[in-house]
């Protein structure tokens, strides 16, 4: 039952982290476009490949801070500030995404799953995003660092990603078309899940006074 809980929590988290248009999921699309579904299924394995490095490395050192701490009361309020301002800018500056239009770029032909690894790294930002979700969760005791829930949590932060990639992959077309006649910005939608982190985040704080 651990792992299962486990599974879907990385499974679930990864898969909230992946759903706004970004340079991973949009490079997907494009390769799709271009060059076909298979050559974008082999760029999304060298994304896989990486987010489960970053995951696994994020839990470890996650696991270390939930050891001291004295280091976590410092991080969640510095966490807390910073999901305030990712909300602020969501919900204020940000362009709304209705007015945007998808920019074509061109993309080397060569090297698909290489170049998945390479882009997936240049994302630093799994690695807090992993690091700030663990403790969080550990907190409220929803997440455990046993070996086998972070190995758990990996698969499933990797099939997470999988599947968003594959939506983008699949649907890219459709979902264009959608963006540009949605009557909802997508902005809001994340800033509201940043919104809901923070909450989450400042409960913590509060309880700890």
């Amino acid at each position: 039952m651990t792992v299962l809980l486990h599974l879907t929590f990385g499974f679930l988290a990864s898969l909230i982290g992946v759903i706004p248009p970004g340079l991973l999921n949009m490079t997907a699309a494009k390769i799709s476009i271009s060059e076909g579904r298979k050559k974008a299924a082999i760029f999304a394995l060298g994304v896989i490949v990486t987010v489960m490095i970053q995951t696994y490395v994020a839990l470890l050192f996650a696991r270390y801070l939930e050891m001291h701490p004295e280091i976590i009361d410092m991080l969640q309020k510095v966490a807390l500030g910073i999901f305030i301002c990712i909300t602020g800018y969501f919900f204020f500056i940000a362009k709304d995404t209705r007015l945007q239009n998808q920019e074509k770029r061109k993309t080397p032909k060569k090297g698909r799953f290489l170049l998945g690894v390479f882009l997936a790294a240049l994302n630093l930002l799994p690695l807090p995003y992993w690091v700030y979700m663990s403790i969080t969760f550990a907190a409220f005791g929803w997440f455990e660092f046993t070996q086998m829930a972070i190995l758990a949590c990996v698969i499933g932060s990797a099939l997470g990603t999988l599947v968003m990639l594959v939506i983008y992959i699949q649907f890219f077309k459709r979902l264009e078309k959608k963006q540009k006649s949605q009557s909802i910005n997508m902005n809001y939608i994340i800033g509201g899940i940043t919104g809901v982190i923070s909450i989450i985040t400042l409960i913590k704080i509060l309880n700890n006074l």
